[in-house]
């Protein structure tokens, strides 16, 4: 093997991990646990790519990212270059390096994986928008108005996403959002320490200098219509999310002490406190969590930091079938959460004032694959147990928020479960009115809603260009 051949970089030089903070520290505060590379790190661990013909890495990305074109100006240390191409396919760059499962997408697919770790594809493109940004090399360019305005509704990734593929090609953008802060799940979902929120607010800020207006505390459908928006506006994007939970059908769900898993990360993300009602008490509690997906870590990971007795998950598969991040999952752990597999709650039981304090599980085996491909679990006959709980969170998933009773936003159709029908264009049954992200396809990945959103804006454009159909 020839050792000055860059092409074999990858069996000279391992892996390096983002420098992560220890979990003793890192439970005492909400800060981000992961920092960046540093210059040289990040040229190593670029040169790693063996540029293959046919990259895996681009194919498995949502957004088709230019990956091995930017590790290769990485690794010769053009840091803002390959930034720029970075920018060229993702609005959110800085974003989706932090949140993205890179392990199910771009080094799920690194063709290295055959024979050694793959390469750090996420870590570097934090390292290359972060360098951007710290060397003001993100500008927020005025473009010329194109004499069209659009609304975009929702300010989540896809909203976010969409506006700034329109303003950049000179559209006069409004998003409208409920919430007094921008940001959507990134900001009212995500904690902090996986995604601070000065990032969201800085991706914001620059938007706001491209010229996109933002029109906060505004419901849709019941501060204004939809035949508002189709009057004062040429088209809509509808980026409004999922954000009804899933309940839980056993008894004693009604308990109090019971509480959706959103309305918990809403209240008790390190932030200022964003939710309805009085604060959730967590601290000196035993919390238990019932889900296995990432918002069901981010609880876990949450309520260690808020002070809990105890963060105990309960799942009814295995953790080789459980759909949360393996990243995330090795941090809860260190943090101090426990996981309960094979075990689905069949009753919450209560103190007589009716508080919760404990859930009953049964025990579960796993059977054949279901129509998703992981193993359906069976209960297993004479199996019950108690967990001892004072807070039971359920994390669940969420659906598609209906649309208000009697709003003329009704007359855009859904689909069973209550997701927004569109086209290949993205476009919803009502002409000029597009959607997506997790409001037309059910709970999914930021960077899915990254690309719904650019697609949508490139079909918006193609719409309201002279003589050009959707």
């Amino acid at each position: 093997m020839n050792a000055t051949n860059p092409k074999f970089a990858w069996s000279q030089i391992d892996r390096a991990a983002l420098p992560k903070r220890p979990a003793v520290e890192r439970v005492a505060d909400f800060l981000e646990i992961y920092s960046n590379y540093d210059e040289a790190t990040a040229q190593a661990q670029a040169s790693r790519c063996i540029n293959c013909g046919n990259p895996s890495c681009v194919q498995a990305c949502p957004l088709s990212n230019r990956i091995p074109e930017w590790l290769a100006l990485t690794a010769q240390g053009r840091f803002l270059e390959a930034a720029e191409l970075s920018r060229s396919t993702s609005n959110l760059p800085e974003i989706c390096s932090r949140v993205c499962p890179q392990e199910k997408l771009c080094e799920g697919s690194c063709i290295l994986n055959a024979r050694t770790e793959p390469v750090a594809i996420g870590a570097l493109e934090r390292f290359i928008n972060e360098y951007a940004f710290a060397h003001n090399a993100v500008t927020p360019v005025l473009a010329a108005f194109n004499g069209h305005k659009v609304a975009v509704i929702g300010s989540g990734p896809g909203g976010l996403a969409c506006a700034d593929q329109l303003v950049q090609l000179g559209y006069q953008v409004t998003i409208f959002e409920s919430q007094l802060v921008p940001g959507g799940l990134l900001v009212h979902g995500i904690p902090a320490f996986k995604l601070e929120k000065t990032i969201v607010a800085r991706r914001v800020d620059l938007l706001a200098k491209r010229g996109v207006e933002f029109r906060l505390g505004v419901r849709v459908g019941w501060d204004v219509s939809l035949d508002d928006l189709l009057r004062d506006f040429e088209a809509v994007f509808l980026g409004v999310g999922a954000q009804q939970t899933k309940p839980l059908d056993v008894p004693g769900a009604q308990l109090n002490g019971v509480i959706q898993a959103l309305s918990f990360l809403m209240q008790n993300s390190g932030e200022c406190w964003l939710g309805p009602g009085d604060p959730v008490e967590v601290v000196g509690q035993r919390v238990v969590v019932l889900g296995g997906g990432d918002t069901a870590m981010d609880c876990l990971r949450t309520a260690v930091r808020s002070g809990a007795l105890s963060a105990t998950c309960l799942y009814r598969r295995d953790l080789a079938n459980m759909p949360g991040s393996r990243k995330e999952y090795a941090n809860a752990l260190e943090e101090g959460a426990v996981f309960q597999f094979l075990a689905s709650p069949v009753e919450l039981t209560s103190t007589p004032d009716g508080k919760v304090n404990g859930v009953r599980c049964v025990q579960m085996t796993l059977g054949e694959p279901d129509a998703s491909g992981r193993r359906k679990p069976r209960a297993v006959p004479d199996s019950e147990f108690l967990v001892p709980a004072d807070l039971v969170l359920i994390a669940y998933g969420f659906d598609p928020m209906p649309f208000p009773e009697g709003s003329d936003f009704c007359r855009v159709a859904t689909n069973e479960w209550g997701g927004i029908i569109v086209d290949e264009n993205q476009m919803t049954s009502v002409p000029g009115v597009f959607a997506g992200g997790d409001s037309s396809r059910g709970p999914s990945l930021v960077v899915h809603a990254v690309r719904d959103a650019r697609q949508a804006a490139a079909a918006i454009h193609r719409r309201l260009s002279v003589g050009a159909p959707v």
